[in-house]
């Protein structure tokens, strides 16, 4: 039998604010003979999410971090090329986590059947995997919408903030979404159906913001934190409620921003406004309710009731720079790395 070559990406380095092409190593390395019980997957889509560049930090956090020389972390949709294990047929589509590489060894631990012909499997990686399932619980169950209520979201357009607008709308709620750039809010408003999309780019945002949102904001997602933070504490009304999934303005951060301390002003707010603030890891929090949302957005989807964008990029060579430029905010819609072909049926 032919030997496999896996190219994959290692954490060369660790970064320092931005990461740089340097943290990146890619490497070829001969795939091992499978032992029984395991299973050789051929990766076809890598997901690229924020919280990478956490886990590229030896900062203590929720999850362990990338070692120096370990493969980088990431969600992936497979095919089972090869299979030393009755569980798994030849062919059989997976979800993972065996991160940016275009093959990996598994015995079957952790994995999410797909089927042998799932429609559009990628959607798995984005509103029918993590992402949805982020927006979903950390709105439905910290954020607990109202009819009649505001709720603003940041990243509106992104994978997590979109689903969020869309299913305040399902629960008939008026929706604010914050965005960079005039299309992504077009769009937003346009297809996603939102009530209001500000820019954060523009120069009287926080003015713009507390006109999109007269009667204050009941629950804000927080995706961002930043300047989109301080422009939404004073819209905040009492009792509102703040999930807390990301705060990727200030992942690249080597230091605390420049300007006074508005921590205590934060604490007070919670106070004397009875604010719910709530960070949550969804599958450490939320994962034995995955099915609940499954089944749900998997109704809604088929409905039209939700709406879903993908950008996908070629090859994994391009998954550094399309990482980088996610930090950034350059990507529109949901960031997957389209890396091998499916298997011939």
């Amino acid at each position: 039998m032919t030997t496999i070559q896996n190219q994959r990406f290692v954490l060369a380095s660790r970064p320092h604010g931005a990461p740089t092409q340097e943290n990146f190593r890619l490497e070829t390395v001969a795939m091992p003979s499978l032992k029984d019980g395991e299973i050789l997957l051929r990766t076809i889509y890598l997901s690229l999410d924020p919280y990478m560049r956490g886990r590229m930090s030896a900062a203590k956090s929720y999850a362990a971090s990338v070692e120096i020389d370990d493969v980088m972390v990431g969600g992936t949709v497979s095919q089972v090329e090869q299979s030393s294990n009755p569980d798994f047929k030849v062919g059989e589509w997976v979800v993972g986590f065996t991160g940016w590489q275009s093959y990996a060894i598994s015995d079957g631990e952790g994995l999410l059947k797909l089927g042998m012909n799932p429609d559009k499997p990628s959607h798995a990686l984005g509103v029918s995997g993590m992402p949805g399932f982020t927006a979903y619980m950390g709105l439905l169950d910290i954020g607990n919408p109202q009819p009649g209520e505001t709720i603003a979201v940041a990243a509106a357009t992104g994978p997590v903030g979109a689903t969020v607008g869309q299913i305040g709308k399902i629960k008939g709620c008026r929706v604010v979404g914050i965005a960079g750039g005039e299309e992504k809010c077009r769009y937003a408003v346009d297809t996603l159906g939102f009530d209001a999309c500000i820019d954060h780019k523009s120069d009287n945002f926080a003015e713009q913001l507390a006109k999109a949102c007269p009667d204050g904001v009941d629950v804000y997602f927080e995706n961002v934190g930043g300047k989109v933070f301080d422009a939404m504490m004073p819209l905040l009304n009492s009792s509102a409620r703040i999930p807390v999934c990301g705060l990727v303005s200030q992942y690249n951060n080597t230091a605390l921003p420049d300007g006074p301390d508005r921590l205590s002003q934060l604490m007070g707010l919670c106070l004397t406004k009875r604010i719910r603030m709530q960070g949550f890891i969804i599958f450490d929090d939320y994962g034995h309710r995955y099915h609940e949302f499954a089944d749900q957005m998997a109704q809604w989807v088929s409905e039209d009731k939700i709406q879903y964008r993908e950008q996908m990029v070629e090859g994994l060579e391009s998954a550094p720079d399309a990482f980088k430029g996610l930090l950034e905010g350059k990507n529109f819609g949901k960031l997957v790395v389209h890396i091998n072909d499916p298997l011939e049926q």
